[in-house]
């Protein structure tokens, strides 16, 4: 298994001109299915291409024939015949939209008085009204002009426009009460109490009481094991069971844990002495600290009836002031009636005389809207639309996919390598197949044989599996990475020694074979 190459990343140019021509030629595509040519019972619209133009790519110097069209509509004989009618009728409107503007061409010349009652003046003059009537002028205008050039000498009167709301009587209103008289300072704090227990037991938290009694126990206990110790090997001796053997190992390793669990129990006797000493003193801070609440509870009844006197001054003078405030918003609030009820009257008013103003003008403005040129209106075609090639997207995108498989690549072939380089960190190393468990083969190193003794094997280039396992001692969780002894035995046998029926890989012979294999 070699170390693999990276893959050749894309040339930015080419792969610039391959996307700018997939658009182009997109582009184009959607102008023509675009072009619908259209026949209406008004008239038709056709597009014909016209020409085209050259359009030159400023980053890859490419040149492209871009085509142009024209758009041409054309009336039915009975459109084109309406039409001729239509724009002799809107010729007529717009004569006539002139002629109105001629007869009120005085309306805009004079201006308007806001202050000015046309109707009350026509009301109080009724010759004023007559005349204008007989002459068939407007009777709103005709008033201003007689009122601005006869009726001020005349002394004439009634022409008096309702007035707008007076903000002077809701300002003298009187202000509100922002403020009453406190009926004293409230009770901030408590009288002085005694300190809270915060902690208890001896400074070190009865360890030596504790370790007082684990002594004790250990010393009663120690001298008992040792002599059970001495029995169980003259025990295995007598009974033939030599020194370093797995049956003697096995019976010292339970011995070893009995013991264990022995000296377990001393240790948990001297924390439970340790627990009741602890117990005892927080019963006692607990006790205490209950009488210090006590006493602050008293402390916060007294501090709580005195302000209880004091909230109940304080809300009867804020009934006396929010009393006054009433009557105040209510005095605010009839001025404030009358106020828009005047506001009301004075704008009717001004609309009235808006609309006096702006009707002549709004009847000329639609005379002239009917005069406007109408042009043929054609459906809204169903549009085609070809989705461009992302053409950049996919070559990336491919670029991408390959440099995923090298990356992947090269985290497989560093992580069989480093289970191999993880062999020099000591002289031999369990590597018995029969030691192991959960085996997984993760690959093959290429090109390691035994070249100090077969020259042969090495040009075959036999291959060394390496696999990820875990003993069978250790947890579950704890993974390696190496190969097997029995595999690196078939390669070379001195780099495989046997210990106690079990098989060791001499990791600086297999470091060198390595190396000289690559």
């Amino acid at each position: 298994m070699g170390k693999p190459d990276p893959p050749t990343p894309p040339n930015p140019l080419a792969t610039a001109r391959a996307q700018t021509g997939t658009n182009v030629s997109t582009a184009v595509a959607n102008a023509y299915l675009g072009n619908i040519n259209q026949n209406t019972p008004t008239g038709s619209l056709v597009y014909n291409q016209s020409g085209q133009y050259g359009w030159t790519d400023p980053t890859t110097g490419q040149t492209y024939n871009i085509p142009t069209f024209t758009a041409t509509q054309t009336l039915s004989p009975q459109g084109q015949a309406i039409q001729a009618q239509t724009q002799a009728a809107q010729y007529n409107l717009a004569g006539m939209a002139n002629a109105q503007s001629g007869r009120i061409a005085g309306l805009l010349s004079q201006n308007m008085n806001p202050s000015f009652n046309a109707q009350a003046y026509l009301a109080a003059n009724p010759d004023v009204m007559q005349y204008a009537l007989q002459t068939g002028q407007d009777p709103a205008q005709f008033a201003a002009q007689h009122y601005a050039q006869y009726g001020i000498t005349e002394g004439r009167t009634g022409w008096q426009a309702p007035q707008g709301g007076n903000a002077q009587n809701i300002l003298n209103v009187p202000g509100a009460a922002t403020s009453y008289t406190s009926g004293g300072p409230i009770q901030m704090s408590l009288g002085p109490q005694g300190a809270i227990t915060h902690q208890y037991g001896g400074a070190d938290d009865y360890s030596a009481d504790r370790q007082r009694v684990e002594d004790a126990l250990m010393q009663r206990m120690n001298p008992q094991l040792q002599i059970q110790q001495q029995a169980l090997q003259q025990q295995l001796a007598d009974q033939g069971i030599r020194y370093g053997s797995d049956a003697y190992n096995n019976a010292m390793l339970t011995y070893n844990q009995q013991a264990n669990d022995a000296r377990w129990g001393a240790i948990q006797q001297a924390g439970q002495e340790q627990q009741r000493m602890d117990q005892m003193a927080a019963q006692q801070a607990a006790f205490q600290n209950q009488a210090q609440n006590q006493a602050y509870e008293q402390s916060i009844g007294a501090a709580g009836f005195a302000n209880q006197a004091q909230n109940q001054a304080n809300q009867q003078a804020a009934q006396a002031a929010s009393f006054y405030n009433t009557g105040i918003a209510q005095q605010l609030q009839q001025q404030q009636a009358g106020f828009n009820a005047a506001q009301a009257a004075r704008n009717q008013y001004l609309q009235e005389q808006y609309a006096s103003r702006n009707q002549p003008i709004n009847e000329i403005t639609s005379l002239l809207s009917g005069s406007q040129v109408t042009q043929p209106n054609f459906v809204n075609t169903p549009g085609a639309q070809i989705p461009t090639t992302d053409i950049a997207g996919l070559i990336n995108q491919n670029f991408n996919q390959q440099m995923q498989n090298y990356q992947a690549q090269s985290q497989s072939y560093n992580t069989l390598v480093g289970g191999i380089l993880g062999l020099g960190a000591g002289a031999l190393k369990l590597s018995d197949v029969r030691a192991k468990d959960d085996i997984h083969k993760l690959g093959t190193i290429f090109g390691v044989a035994d070249v100090d003794h077969d020259e042969t094997r090495h040009d075959q280039a036999e291959g060394l599996p390496i696999y990820r396992y875990s003993y069978k001692d250790d947890p579950a969780s704890v993974l390696h990475v190496g190969p097997m002894a029995q595999d690196v035995e078939k390669i070379d046998p001195q780099m495989v020694r046997t210990i106690a029926g079990q098989k060791y890989i001499d990791q600086s012979k297999l470091m060198g074979h390595i190396l000289r294999a690559a």
